[in-house]
């Protein structure tokens, strides 16, 4: 049985292809630079390993990815076609920050997939030249995801979940709630720290640093512009 909406319609055709469950997570890990599917399957934790296959299996056909052999394992690319999806994707996720937004539900905190975010998008720039590890202790992520490093280093990042054994630079303490909030510009580190939902541990100058050097999720400015100034929340009262 035809899944496709039977119209010719471009609208149509297009989200034949991009609007399957699962498929725009997949195309966003492969506009971030993901390649492999360990690392793809990482962004969408979600998804099972065999849906995960259908899929790119589905995108190859269509022409938006391209896969290499790359020694055992298989290499996942954009085509030309998959890279123009590039703005629709931004759009989107600006789009969901302007209007959707709001509180997240405990079901859609997630510290594993927030983690492999904050690494793939640390302004690797801003660090010092000095190594830079920075222990980040969730009071209230699910077994096994409590404990994450972000080890920064000639010039590239690495996330581990068992400690490295390299004293902290800096100490995380906070719970998925706040440090999600943070990354996606519903609070403020400023707000989070003051609620004690979260604090950082460590030498002042680099604490200050702190978020310089990890920035925030792409969209997270758009959801920031959308929260009403404390000036007009004062007005109003």
């Amino acid at each position: 049985m035809n899944k496709g909406y039977g119209q010719f319609c471009t609208v149509a055709r297009g989200a034949e292809v991009l609007c399957e469950r699962w498929t725009p997570l997949i195309v966003r890990e492969l506009l971030c630079g993901s390649r492999r599917f360990n690392d793809l399957h990482r962004g969408v934790p979600r998804i099972s390993s065999s849906l995960l296959a259908k899929r790119l299996r589905d995108l190859e056909e269509y022409g938006v990815v391209a896969r290499s052999r790359a020694g055992k394992v298989w290499d996942y690319g954009l085509t030309e076609a998959g890279e123009a999806l590039r703005p629709i994707v931004m759009a989107l996720g600006h789009w969901g920050a302007q209007w959707i937004g709001g509180r997240l539900r405990n079901d859609e905190l997630d510290a594993g997939l927030l983690m492999w975010d904050v690494r793939r998008f640390a302004r690797i720039e801003a660090f010092p030249p000095r190594p830079v590890v920075i222990q980040f202790r969730f009071r209230d992520a699910r077994r096994g995801e409590g404990r994450w490093w972000l080890v920064v280093e000639h010039g590239e990042a690495d996330l581990c979940r068992d400690d490295p054994g390299r004293e902290p630079t800096l100490v995380v303490d906070t719970t998925v709630r706040a440090l999600t909030e943070v990354w996606g510009g519903d609070r403020t580190p400023e707000e989070a720290l003051k609620s004690r939902e979260l604090r950082v541990d460590g030498m002042e100058s680099d604490a200050r640093s702190l978020w310089r050097w990890l920035g925030t999720s792409a969209f997270a400015p758009t959801r920031l512009a959308r929260r009403p100034s404390r000036s007009s929340s004062r007005s109003s009262r």
